[in-house]
C-alpha cells in the first residue's frame, strides 16, 4: 500500500500569510504537513495598497525546496486580486490589494451603463466593491492598464512563473463577474458593454488541467528533480475548501472561516433571482460543474484586526474570558462594508453597538464575544436565506478552515442555526488542493470520492445545538432594527 502513496504540494495563499504543503495520498490515506508557512504583509506605498508579490513568489520557491520530492504542484490564493504583464511577460507593478481604495464609488459608474440588476442575471455575482470588473474600470485611462497585454490572477500569475505557461483557472475566474455561471464561460456581451477587453485573459482552465512543468531555474532553485508537473486545482482558495468538505450526501451548508467567512451551499445550477440578487448571494464555480451559492462575511478579520489593536494578547485566553460574558448582549452586522478597511476595529465595534442602542463593549472580552456572536448570527442569517432562494434544504452545517480552531464560534454557530455544526478538517483548502491533483493523477474518484477519504482520514468535530434559537431570533430583529 505504501508504494501507491505519492505526494503534492499544495500553495494556499491566504490574506494574511501563505504556506506550502505537502499531502501524502493513498487510496485510504490522506496525511498533511505543513513544509514553510511565511507572512503575506501588503504594504502601503504613495499610490496605495499593494501585495508584496515578490515576497509571496520567493515564499513559494522556499516552500518547494522544504517539500523534498513532489509529484506535482498546485497553487490556491484569493480571490479577484490580479497582475498585469506587458508584451515580453514583464510584470507591470506590484498587484493591488482589493482592500485598496481605488474602487470607491466605481460600482456606480458601471450601473449607469449596465444595472445592477441585468449585471447580476447576466452574471450571478454579489455586489462587493473590489470584484475584479470593478477593479478594472477604476484602472481604465492609467499608464499600467494602456501598457497590459495580459492579465493574470494571482495563482495564475505564481504558475506562470514557475512554467512559463499561461492561463485563467476557471473557480477562479468566476469572482471576476465576467463569468456566465450558465456556460461556464466569459459573459462576451457584459464584456463588451463595459468596454473590458477579454483579450487580456489567457485561455481558461479547468481544476485538474496540466498547468506546465517547473522550469529548469526553478528545479535549480528549489533542488526538486524534474520533471514536476503543475496541476491546475481549484485555485480560488473557497473552491478548493467546498471541495474538501466531509460531507455524506447533498443537505448540506458549509461555512468556510478565516479571514473571511463564506457561508452557502453547494448547488447544480446557478440562482439568478432578483430576490436572490437583493439578498447578495454570489454564484462562483466549483468543481465538477456545482456552483457555490454563498455569502461573503467580513469573518474573523474583524477578531485579528481587534487583536492586533490590543497588541496581540493569547488568544486562548482571550476566547475563553469571552466564553464568560453573557450571550447576544450586543450584535453588529458582520457583512457591513463599514468593517471592511483595516484599523481601529474595536473603537468601529463600539461606534456600531452605540448608534444602535446596544450596549457598548467595555473590554477586550467584551468585545471579542460581540464579534463572534455577530458572526454565529450571520451565519444564521445566510444559512436560513440561501435555503429560502435556492429551496434547497440542510440538515447539517459543515465548518471548515481556520474557524474549526475556535470552538466557541462553532457551538455558537450550532446555536444559532439549530442545526448540528461538524468541523474540521482545518486546512480544507490545502487538502482540497491536494485531492484535485490527486484525482488528476489517477488516485482518487469523483467529488464524492474525494470527501469519503476526507471522512475516513480527517479530524472532525461535532457540535449539537443547544437551547432553542428564540434567542437568536430576537437578536436578528434587534440588529435588523425591526
Amino acid at each position: 500500500m505504501s508504494a501507491q502513496l505519492q505526494s503534492y504540494a499544495a500553495v494556499d495563499l491566504g490574506a494574511s500569510s501563505g504556506r506550502v504543503m505537502v499531502g501524502r495520498v493513498g487510496p485510504d490515506s490522506l496525511e498533511l504537513t505543513e513544509a514553510h508557512r511565511f507572512v503575506n504583509r501588503p504594504v502601503r506605498v504613495p499610490e496605495g495598497l499593494r501585495w508584496d508579490i515578490l515576497a509571496l513568489y520567493g515564499g513559494v520557491l522556499d516552500g518547494l525546496r522544504a517539500a523534498g520530492r513532489v509529484d506535482s504542484v498546485g497553487i490556491d490564493s484569493w480571490a479577484v486580486d490580479h497582475g498585469l504583464l506587458d508584451a515580453d511577460g514583464a510584470l507591470l507593478g506590484n498587484p493591488v490589494h482589493y482592500r485598496d481604495a481605488r474602487t470607491e464609488g466605481v460600482a456606480e459608474k458601471v450601473w449607469a451603463t449596465l444595472p445592477a440588476e441585468r449585471l447580476y442575471a447576466a452574471t450571478g455575482l454579489q455586489y462587493a466593491p473590489f470584484n475584479t470588473l470593478y477593479q478594472l474600470v477604476a484602472a481604465r485611462g492609467s499608464a499600467q492598464l494602456a501598457a497590459a497585454e495580459r492579465l493574470l490572477l494571482i495563482p495564475d500569475l505564481l504558475s506562470y512563473w514557475l512554467t512559463g505557461e499561461q492561463g485563467t483557472e476557471l473557480t477562479n475566474a468566476s469572482t471576476t463577474q465576467l463569468i456566465d455561471p450558465r456556460t461556464r464561460d466569459w459573459s462576451y456581451d457584459v464584456a463588451s458593454r463595459l468596454g473590458v477587453d477579454l483579450g487580456l485573459f489567457a485561455p481558461l482552465r479547468q481544476p485538474g488541467d496540466p498547468a506546465g512543468l517547473l522550469r529548469p531555474g526553478v528545479l535549480e532553485e528549489t533542488g526538486l528533480r524534474g520533471p514536476v508537473p503543475v496541476t491546475t486545482v481549484g485555485s480560488h482558495d473557497t473552491a478548493s475548501a467546498v471541495a474538501a468538505v466531509p460531507a455524506g450526501g447533498e443537505r448540506f451548508a458549509y461555512i468556510c472561516t478565516g479571514t473571511w467567512s463564506l457561508a452557502g451551499l453547494e448547488l447544480g445550477a446557478p440562482v439568478l433571482s432578483e430576490a436572490s440578487r437583493a439578498a447578495n448571494f454570489t454564484n462562483e464555480l466549483g468543481l465538477d460543474g456545482t456552483v457555490r451559492y454563498l455569502r461573503n462575511i467580513m469573518g474573523l478579520w474583524l477578531l485579528q484586526e481587534c487583536v492586533r489593536a490590543w497588541g496581540e494578547p493569547e488568544l486562548g485566553g482571550l476566547l475563553s474570558a469571552a466564553a464568560e460574558v453573557p450571550a447576544l448582549r450586543s450584535v453588529v452586522d458582520a457583512g457591513d462594508a463599514a468593517f471592511l478597511a483595516p484599523g481601529r476595529m474595536p473603537e468601529r465595534i463600539a461606534e456600531a453597538c452605540r448608534a444602535s442602542g446596544q450596549p457598548v463593549p467595555a473590554s477586550p472580552a467584551e468585545t471579542t464575544r460581540c464579534i463572534l456572536d455577530s458572526l454565529a448570527l450571520a451565519h444564521r442569517r445566510a444559512i436560513e436565506d440561501a435555503q429560502r432562494l435556492a429551496d434547497h434544504p440542510v440538515d447539517v452545517v459543515h465548518i471548515v478552515g481556520g474557524g474549526t480552531r475556535n470552538a466557541l464560534l462553532c457551538q455558537l454557530t450550532a446555536d444559532a442555526c439549530g442545526l448540528p455544526v461538524v468541523a474540521g478538517p482545518t486546512e480544507a483548502a490545502a487538502l482540497g488542493n491536494v485531492l484535485v491533483q490527486a484525482r488528476a493523477h489517477g488516485l482518487v474518484g469523483d467529488l464524492a470520492g474525494m470527501r469519503r477519504l476526507l471522512i475516513r482520514t480527517q479530524q472532525l468535530t461535532r457540535y449539537e445545538p443547544r437551547g432553542d434559537t428564540a434567542r437568536w431570533t430576537e437578536a436578528q430583529t434587534r440588529l435588523a432594527g425591526r
